[in-house]
């Protein structure tokens, strides 16, 4: 007998970013949620953390609309707590996912 199986649909492994609780982080965290609809988001007295199933994408565009002003990809990094997934950060976007790139 011959039995063929199909693979369940696997569920993306979530990522998280943990940004520090200030003004600028709010703007960024405004533009991650237009930005990854399934993003969720979890505020803690000092620090807010978005998790999201897969992938999370922040946009420096994006991120402009929110502040009002040019903004850095690299300024991520002055707000940034904690983070998993591997990181792809270009000058208009840091994504972060697990395996290859999409």
């Amino acid at each position: 007998m011959n039995a063929t199986a199909t693979a369940a649909p696997t569920a993306r492994p979530p990522v998280f970013i943990s940004l520090v609780s200030n003004d600028i982080s709010r703007g960024i965290v405004e533009a991650i949620v237009a930005d990854n609809p399934e993003a969720t988001v979890t505020e803690y007295p000092a620090m807010v953390k978005i998790d999201s199933p897969g992938r999370l994408v922040i946009r420096r565009e994006s991120v402009e609309e929110q502040l009002g002003r040019h903004w850095d990809v690299q300024e991520l990094h002055l707000n940034l707590i904690s983070l998993s997934g591997n990181i792809d950060e270009t000058d208009d976007a840091f994504t972060l996912q697990w395996g290859a790139r999409a």
